[in-house]
């Protein structure tokens, strides 16, 4: 009668519980040693027995698996892949393998990801807590899932749900990120020390550096971030664990028929509206500008891409990928109920 309480009662009925039940083999017997089975083709409950007998059969309240459970042993980012990704925009997912059959599937980045687009997808991650609330300061978004090495092994990509305040790119005018002091702090002081033993969840990974300097939609920026080169003989590559978020995390973050807007143009109802990703607030990106020393691009708060000295203070969300053997403990990925990682 009730869910998982042990409580029954005894009904009469010409039809077995076709819905909205689950047939109970433990419980279910004979008094004269016949065997119940349930026929789940036919919907109906099968008795053997060489002899006549009494049968009591029991029915419970059919519960939801949680995604934890549907996951098992699954890794976290084989877990979405395989039970929250349906089909492109279920659940706020896309599968960027240049594909798709709906609107701006053209513009995908092509590098078969899986990215959360939309107003607010159920992409919340309670990660350096274990407290049953996770507290703000642990609360996180993906950003999405991606395999940059081509071994098989998806690696989640989170981004603070909130800034950690106001941050020069460099203290020092430069738009090196090798050597910027935002790069400093987030990998060897303000951050990177505060995560005690969820450090050894962290990847090291290879942020692209390439720089830009025009008005381009998102994929543009995706290939211009992959491929092109920075100011002058700055580095194009950098291998670390924490980083910022690129333009075209931005950019995919919105829903699809806004990919084809030049990000500079993202200053629109249309566009923050239906961007999980979008804060209000000035906020830095890690893509310098190609044809300047001292300017890097951010997020606008009206919703656009600008660029700005590196030495001027703006909103900073670390960014950083978990390793692919992470798993998933529990939660359904609203911000009330984050996912929780096993530690």
């Amino acid at each position: 009668t009730e869910a998982e309480t042990g409580n029954y009662e005894e009904v009469v009925q010409s039809e077995w519980p076709q819905e909205g039940f689950v047939f109970n083999a433990s419980l279910s017997r004979c008094e004269n040693g016949g065997t119940l089975s349930w026929d789940e083709e036919a919907k109906k409950v099968i008795m053997k027995s060489n002899t006549s007998d009494k049968c009591y059969v029991y029915f419970d309240i059919y519960v939801e698996p949680t995604l934890a459970e549907l996951c098992n042993e699954k890794t976290f980012s084989n877990c979405i892949k395989e039970n929250v990704y349906t089909a492109d925009g279920a659940n706020g997912l896309y599968y960027h393998d240049g594909v798709g059959t709906y609107t701006n599937a053209s513009q995908e980045a092509g590098d078969n990801s899986y990215r959360y687009s939309g107003a607010n997808p159920n992409n919340y991650v309670c990660f350096g807590s274990d407290a049953a609330t996770c507290p703000d300061d642990n609360l996180y978004r993906i950003i999405g899932l991606f395999d940059d090495d081509q071994d098989g092994n998806y690696q989640i990509k989170l981004i603070k749900n909130k800034a950690i305040g106001a941050y020069t790119w460099d203290g020092s005018n430069n738009n090196d990120w090798t050597k910027a002091s935002l790069n400093n702090s987030l990998n060897k002081e303000l951050f990177w020390n505060n995560l005690g033993e969820w450090q050894n969840m962290v990847s090291p990974t290879t942020w692209h550096l390439g720089g830009m300097n025009g008005d381009y939609d998102t994929k543009e920026y995706y290939e211009g971030e992959r491929n092109n080169a920075g100011y002058g003989s700055n580095p194009t590559t950098y291998t670390d664990e924490i980083g910022l978020m690129y333009p075209s995390d931005y950019g995919y973050a919105a829903s699809p028929e806004n990919w084809t807007t030049e990000l500079i143009y993202y200053d629109n109802s249309t566009n923050t509206n239906n961007n999980w990703m979008y804060m209000g607030l000035d906020e830095l990106t890690i893509t310098p500008y190609s044809s300047s020393s001292s300017h890097v691009f951010l997020m606008g708060y009206y919703g656009h891409l600008l660029s700005s000295t590196a030495d001027y203070g703006y909103a900073a969300r670390p960014v950083f990928y978990l390793e692919s053997n992470v798993q998933l403990e529990g939660g359904t990925g609203n911000s009330s109920d984050p996912y929780r990682i096993q530690i």
